[in-house]
Formats: structure tokens, C-alpha cells, sequence
């Protein structure tokens, strides 16, 4: 038993010695706190201080300043700044903020008159005639327009039905509508799309681009990947882990829908395809193909902040 006594002895020695460096750093941490802290008591105490000078008198900002205003503020978030906003409500900052982003992507200034658009009502007309009869050609759907008294152009019910991802009549009668489609391979779909969102870093505001897939039998979502920068390289990089054999997301499923954009490389396709999934484009301007896509990349874009 003695021996067993003398052997622990230096290992509590050992652990009750505490490092200098240790404590050093511990108590420079503590001091930098209290300063913090100290120097935010007093930036409140001054911000009263003016505001009580300025009374009843309403303060006029210029847009620079609202611009550095809505950019600190969107970072500290809005119960921070209930405690200590002080010249605007949280609510107002936070505005700037979402009026800052939109304004970036303001294209107004470069919009021009067109022709009106086709009434809601005929559109959606055309649309049911073309699925109800798929032998009727653009002429065909054209005379029975007229016949209720709606007289449209030929071109202009093709550019409806292509918008809306209707093939003509020879290729429509033939080939397998959307609906039937995805009624019949339902469990065996993923849907892929990107969106964009603008963050606040060191450099300023700075827009991540974000690939995600949603499996459609389960209304799952899987961020993909986040890049700044996206490019090829990034996007078979995911493909490799979306077929992996073992966790990807693609795993047992036969197709992918995605629309045509540049970054849905030959050589991102060629990777799924030998793992057995097939690449569906959708056609050009067919947002209604895609429709869950759609809803969660305008509920995705709200601008965070990035240390």
C-alpha cells in the first residue's frame, strides 16, 4: 500500500500546478472584457447625452449613413438591438437593411414597354386545351379560341404552350405528358436547383451560391454545397458525393430534374449517369415545372451576416 501512495504523489502535484502562460492569458481575457464593457457603458451614457441635446428635434440621416447603419445592425440582430438602438427602432434598421438588398437588384431604370400580356383567364384557356386534346396543333386551338370569341395569334399560343412546358401536337401526342410522368416515377425523382444568398463579410456584401436537392416523395432538402464562386470543379465534386454508394442523396433514384443552367455540367451529368440516374432538363422558361424548387428559393433569400 505504501508503494501505491509514493506513485500518486507527483501525479497530484502534477495536476494541481497551474501554467503561468495559462493564467496570463486567462487574466489579459478578463481585463479586455472589462474594457469592453466599460467602453459600451460609456458609448450608451454619450448616446443619452445627445439625445437629451436634441430634445424633441428629429434627426436627419443621409443614405450614406443609413447604409452603415443597416449594416451593423443586421449582424447584432433584432434583440440586440432592442437593448440598444436608440436614434431608430430595430424594426427601421432592419428595413434599411431589406431595402439596401433590394436595391442592388433594382432594374427598373432599364425596364421598357411591351406588348400586354395575354389576359390570366385565356392563358390558363389555351393551357387546358392543349392537355384535354393533345392531337390539336397551334391552328386547331387558334379557330376554337375564336369561336368563343378571343382571337390570339398562332405565335402567341406557342410561346404559352412552350412557357408552360407543352410540346406541339405531333410530339405531345406521342410522348409522355409531365403529370404522367412524374405520377409514375414519383419515389424515383430528385429535384436540383440554386439559389443565391447575400452575406455580409469583412469585404462587404457578397452573394454565396447554393445548390440544394429536394427529393420529391419525401419533400426532403439537402444543401449540396455553398461556394462563392461556383464553377465546374465544385459541381463534380457534388455530383461524386450526391451518387456516393453509400450516404448520397441520389442513392436508388433513376432521375434528376434540373433546369438549363450552365453549371449542370456534361461532366457533373456523365458522373450520375454511370451511378444510374438520369438527367431530365426542363424546357427554357418553364417555371411551373419546378414549382417546389421555386418556393424555397424566394423563401431562401434573406441576406445574414458573416463574421
Amino acid at each position: 500500500m505504501s508503494c501505491i501512495k509514493i506513485a500518486e504523489e507527483p501525479k497530484l502535484k502534477h495536476r494541481n500546478h497551474l501554467d503561468p502562460f495559462r493564467l496570463l492569458l486567462t487574466s489579459l481575457a478578463g481585463w479586455m472584457n472589462q474594457r469592453h464593457l466599460q467602453t459600451i457603458d460609456y458609448l450608451r451614457e454619450e448616446n443619452r447625452v445627445l439625445r437629451e441635446q436634441l430634445g424633441d428635434r428629429r434627426l436627419r440621416l443621409t443614405n450614406e449613413q443609413r447604409r452603415r447603419l443597416a449594416a451593423q445592425a443586421k449582424g447584432l440582430g433584432r434583440s440586440v438591438l432592442a437593448e440598444v438602438a436608440t436614434i431608430v427602432t430595430p424594426e427601421t434598421l432592419l428595413a434599411w437593411h431589406r431595402r439596401l438588398i433590394a436595391q442592388k437588384y433594382d432594374g427598373s431604370a432599364s425596364r421598357r414597354p411591351g406588348r400586354p400580356r395575354t389576359r390570366g383567364e385565356v392563358e390558363a384557356l389555351i393551357v387546358r386545351m392543349a392537355e384535354e386534346n393533345r392531337d390539336w396543333g397551334y391552328r386547331r386551338i387558334q379557330g376554337a379560341l375564336s369561336n368563343l370569341g378571343h382571337e390570339i395569334a398562332r405565335s402567341t399560343i406557342a410561346e404559352i404552350l412552350q412557357r408552360h412546358g407543352i410540346e406541339p401536337a405531333p410530339e405531345r401526342n406521342r410522348k409522355t405528358s409531365w403529370k404522367e410522368f412524374l405520377t409514375r416515377h414519383w419515389e424515383l425523382i430528385v429535384a436540383a436547383d440554386f439559389f443565391t444568398v447575400e452575406v455580409w463579410t469583412r469585404r462587404g456584401l457578397q452573394r454565396f451560391v447554393v445548390l440544394f436537392f429536394l427529393e420529391l416523395s419525401k419533400r426532403r432538402v439537402e444543401i449540396a454545397g455553398i461556394a462563392s464562386e461556383a464553377n465546374g470543379l465544385w459541381m463534380s465534386q457534388i455530383g461524386r458525393n450526391a451518387s456516393d454508394a453509400e450516404s448520397g442523396i441520389l442513392l436508388g433514384k433513376r432521375y434528376l430534374i434540373h433546369d438549363r443552367d450552365p453549371l449542370f455540367t456534361a461532366e457533373f451529368l456523365g458522373l450520375l449517369a454511370v451511378s444510374g440516374v438520369q438527367s431530365v432538363k426542363l424546357p427554357p422558361r418553364s417555371p411551373n415545372l419546378n414549382a417546389p424548387l421555386n418556393g424555397l428559393c424566394a423563401a431562401s433569400r434573406s441576406p445574414v451576416w458573416h463574421g
